[in-house]
């Protein structure tokens, strides 16, 4: 067991990392407004995950450079550097910083939901203990702290919501259906898209890139690599498909459920007054391990792009992850509701995504840059047929908002 242990690193932080507020609300929304219909999508998403990440991990390990680093370096042309960088810079950076009072704000729901109120004139001072639990984690620079932490999160988080979907007795059937058969709701393309956008997140290309270095070095490893890749996204995804079936047992009630806490209360029929701490200690926990890995995640890209020291306890690579944490800190504290940001940043991670992937292929086939490690016929196809999916996704989501407007 301690062998194992020592072996699952990077991946955690990856699923810690997608398992945020975001994943809650959207999962639990998909649950409450179409049942189970929906479960494909997360199954997909899952999938799409872990080959994805095994390409970002593999570049990473090979190279012993970040993702960033890497497009920085072999896109030579003047145009398309800065327009890259640029799309990188604003999509990453910008997204983070929005999803980082979210994260925040997500766990400080969870806080509420377990009747801890520490709102003091009107100023959440559940927002700066949040804030400083992520600090000081940070700011101590050292990797296997960040990463033995995220692992007792994510476990925490994990049966939280096993226990919520098992408690709500769900058709087994149905959820079979459900993962098995597609199906697309008339209302259903934009959650979709969330879905998409909340689980294959592109702000963990980069993460994973960069954090095999600190784990591990040289392809040696990269069977390690895809071990811990496959069970920690594995059981990530999981999580979410327990949120849905959790949730599922809403669908039909006529209840309105904006976010997690209504959630909460009104699992209470189902699962009695335990249902509150259940989703309350379930969203805290996910709102920590998003707090912490957005901030991260922005420092690496922005330090790798920019060819600055992106060493953990370098200054710039400091400042920026401050930076990160200090704006999602100051917009949960005034009370901003992030709900629609996050639903919408996920829109837009999900239109982004192929942008991201068409790099992740490009950068993974290059001989000069993998030499025997580049993808397999079968690798690129399942990419390719990724890329096509998330395509064609993106755009019926952005027909969808256009017939809104």
């Amino acid at each position: 067991m301690s062998r194992w242990y020592q072996k699952i690193g990077p991946g955690t932080l990856i699923a810690a990392a997608f398992i945020g507020p975001g994943t809650v609300t959207i999962c639990m929304l998909a649950g409450v407004k179409h049942g189970f219909d929906l479960l494909w999508a997360m199954v997909f998403s899952i999938v799409a995950t872990i080959v994805l990440q095994e390409m970002a991990a593999r570049i990473g390990l090979v190279t012993n450079k970040g993702l960033a680093e890497i497009i920085r370096n072999e896109t030579t042309k003047p145009l398309l550097k800065f327009i890259s960088a640029a799309l990188i810079l604003s999509a990453i950076v910008i997204g983070n910083a929005a999803y980082e009072a979210g994260n925040i704000s997500g766990a400080i729901l969870g806080v509420e939901a377990m009747h801890v109120d520490l709102n003091m004139n009107g100023f959440n001072l559940s927002s700066l203990l949040i804030g400083c639990i992520a600090f000081v984690l940070l700011y101590i620079g050292k990797y296997k702290i960040i990463e033995r932490s995220l692992i007792f999160l994510v476990l925490i988080l994990s049966l939280t919501f096993f226990i919520a979907a098992i408690a709500t007795k769900p058709s087994i059937i149905e959820i079979l259906k459900g993962i098995f058969i597609p199906s697309f709701p008339d209302d259903g393309t934009l959650t979709v898209m969330g879905i998409i956008g909340t689980t294959v997140v592109p702000y963990n290309l980069f993460l994973h890139a960069s954090l095999v270095k600190e784990k591990w070095g040289g392809s040696a490893h990269l069977s390690d690599v895809r071990r811990d890749l496959y069970i920690s996204i594995g059981l990530g995804g999981l999580v979410s498909i327990m949120i849905i079936i959790a949730a599922s047992a809403l669908h039909e009630s006529g209840l309105s459920i904006v976010n997690a806490l209504d959630m909460a209360v009104s699992l209470e029929n189902v699962l009695g007054p335990a249902a509150r701490y259940v989703i309350g200690l379930g969203l805290f926990a996910a709102g920590i391990t998003s707090a912490i890995t957005a901030p991260l995640a922005a420092a690496y890209v922005c330090t790798e792009l920019l060819g600055l020291n992106n060493n953990l306890k370098s200054n710039a690579f400091r400042i920026i992850w401050m930076s990160i944490l200090a704006i999602g800190v100051v917009f949960s504290s005034i009370g901003l509701k992030p709900i629609e940001v996050i639903k919408y940043a996920q829109l837009t991670n999900g239109i982004l995504l192929p942008v991201i992937a068409g790099f992740l292929l490009w950068i993974v086939n290059k001989r000069s840059v993998m030499t025997h490690h580049r993808n397999s016929n079968w690798q690129n196809a399942l990419g390719l047929l990724i890329l096509a999916i998330t395509i064609a996704l993106g755009l019926k989501s952005i027909l969808t908002v256009a017939a809104f407007i």
